[in-house]
This record gives C-alpha cells, structure tokens and sequence, in this order.
C-alpha cells in the first residue's frame, strides 16, 4: 500500500512545525523541564488557542474532529521538537471522556486549555509490594493509582478500576515519583473521592489504539531529530583530518538508525490510517506500531549518544534529553512487552 499525506495533513505537518519552532524552541523547553509543574501555563494557552488540545474532539464540543492521521502528524512534531508537559494524556483522556459520553462541558474547558485531565491507570506492584487495586466503592473510588501523569497538576482524574472507568474531581494527594525524563510528570495518587461513573472498561480499546499511535509518533518524531543531529555532529567532528562521518562503519550505524526510523514511519501511519479507515487490522497494527517504535528508539538512541562519542550524555548538549524521552515512552503507553501481547492477541496467537 504507498501512503502519502493529502494536502491538508502535509500543511498541518509544515505549520505544527513551524509553530513549535517559535513557541517550543528548545532553549526555553530546558527552562521549562526545571519547572515543578512540567510545563508552562503560557504556553499550553497557545497549544489550546492554535486547536491542537482539541485535535480529535468533535466540533459539538469545541474540538477540531479531526482523525488519527492529523494526531500522529502533530505527535511526531511534538517528537522532533521534545516539547514537554502532558499534550497526549490531555489528548486521551478527551478520547476516553468522548467514548463515554455526555461530558461535553468538560471536553469544551480541556480544548480551551482551561482544565488538565489526565488518566490514572496502573496498579498493582509497585516497589516489591503488591498493592489492591483501586475499587468503585458506593459511588466513590478508593485506593491507590501509580505513575499517574502530572496528578499534581490535574484538575481531575479518570480512574481505571475494575468495574470500569470512573472521573474523579481534584484535589489529590499525590506523591511525587522519579523519573529520568525532565520533561514528564509522574506521581502516585491516593484516592477517596466521590466518582461519576463512565461506563465499562471496553471504552478503554479505542483509547489504547490512540496512545499505541500516539506514542509510536512521537517516538518516530525523536528517531528523527536523533538522526539528523548525529548525522550534523559526523560532518562536522574531524578525526585524521577528515570528517568522521567519512568512516564507512559510521555510515553503516548511521544507515541502521535510518533503517529504523523510517520503518517506524511506515508502522506508525499505517496504524494511524487503519484506525481512520475502521480496518479490521487496526488493533494489530496499532500494537505493533508501538512495540516496533520502543525498540526502534532504543537503538536509534542508544546509537546517537554512542556516535557523538561520550558528549551526547553532557548536560550541554540536547542528545540526552531525546534519549531519556525514548526510555520513558518506551514504557508508558503500553510498554513494548504489553503491546507485543495485544498483538498476539489480535492476531489470535
């Protein structure tokens, strides 16, 4: 199947870039990361204003009802440009909040940028203690959530439990969690608040196919800008008197980082147009675009700071933040080992 982006989707692609550029440049992205918060009220203003917060939201509820293509063009760009702050949990949990109906308010208050929803899912062991699972409980949800992204900053959460998805409202206690990305908020959350009910847990499979893309994309958007920025420093570091981007075992790890990348961009939007077109394939190929990006990326970086010689991981140059991006969207969104199991399942293994 050869797949090109129409006219809209490439001038989406070149004006996200170029908005990024102007608002995210990476000198004030490094500032930024050393706020608590994660990222800067002014500007996720601009990312709610320009429409993109609102991206896959119907038009009846302030979005822009665009499809999964347009989301994996933005989320590469958000890639190559390492933008922190929480763009695609706020993005999911519209997507989840939209399956289960009837919130248009709240959906209209997260595409003007007014409130932060992010989604609270993971539990179970955490630090060699297995821990109960957060439960519905009369109308109110109790117990924990951990690697909950930026709880601190969120206006309210939607709780995955076991008899479904339930929104709770703020304030949490959260205890912060460490992570290696400066970029990314985590923190574990303790709950005993009153819930709105959702629905069943089923509205998670539309959802999980979004973050498998959606993540996929933004890790293809950092395999890029690692390439291309390993391929300047080999052009431009001399070794006996000639660049060492000359030596052909270099060419030959750079071919390789190629390699991966652009197969990750065949994955990624191929995913993206399946789950657009209602294929059937979706599921398989949404999971196997996530699990192929982690392992791409891991090498893609893991070359990058090797080929830049030992400097890559020096707080003065930015290779080390695009590697610790890759290590933490390996793992979250479906870690690689995850992904690879809903796709033997959709595959019926």
């Amino acid at each position: 199947m050869r797949f090109e982006l129409s006219e809209d989707q490439a001038l989406l692609r070149t004006s996200t870039r170029d908005f990024l550029a102007a608002a995210f440049p990476f000198e004030k992205s490094r500032r930024v990361m050393e706020d608590p918060r994660g990222y800067e009220a002014a500007q996720w203003a601009q990312l709610a204003e320009m429409g993109y917060l609102g991206l896959t939201v119907p038009p009846a509820a302030g979005g822009q009802g665009l499809g999964v293509v347009e989301l994996a063009v933005v989320c590469e760009e958000m890639g190559r440009a390492c933008v922190p702050g929480p763009y695609l949990d706020a993005v999911l949990a519209a997507e989840l909040l939209v399956a289960g109906g009837g919130q248009e308010k709240l959906l209209g208050e997260i595409c003007a940028g007014r409130r932060l929803v992010t989604i609270a899912r993971a539990d179970g062991v955490f630090a060699g203690r297995q821990e109960p699972a957060a439960r519905l409980d009369g109308g109110r949800v109790r117990g924990r959530k951990w690697f909950v992204p930026f709880a601190a900053q969120a206006d309210a959460l939607l709780v995955v439990v076991p008899e479904g998805v339930a929104l709770v409202e703020a304030p949490f206690e959260v205890t912060a969690l460490p992570t290696i990305d400066p970029a990314q908020r985590f923190g574990e959350v303790r709950l005993d608040h009153a819930a709105r009910f959702l629905g069943p847990e089923t509205l998670l499979e539309r959802v999980d196919q979004r973050a498998a893309v959606g993540a996929a994309a933004v890790l293809l958007g950092v395999m890029s800008r690692l390439l291309g920025m390993t391929r300047d420093y080999l052009q431009t570091r001399q070794a006996f008197m000639r660049p060492i981007g000359a030596f052909q075992a270099l060419q030959h790890r750079m071919a390789d980082m190629l390699l991966r990348t652009e197969s990750t961009r065949s994955a990624v939007y191929r995913a993206a147009w399946c789950q657009d077109a209602g294929d059937p394939a979706a599921p398989l190929a949404s999971a196997a675009a996530k699990a192929y990006a982690g392992d791409a990326a891991r090498l893609v970086g893991g070359e990058a700071i090797q080929l830049h010689g030992g400097i890559g991981f020096t707080w003065e140059l930015d290779v080390h933040y695009y590697f610790k991006r890759v290590k933490t969207l390996e793992q979250h969104y479906g870690s690689t080992e995850t992904q690879l199991e809903r796709a033997l399942a959709a595959a019926g293994l």
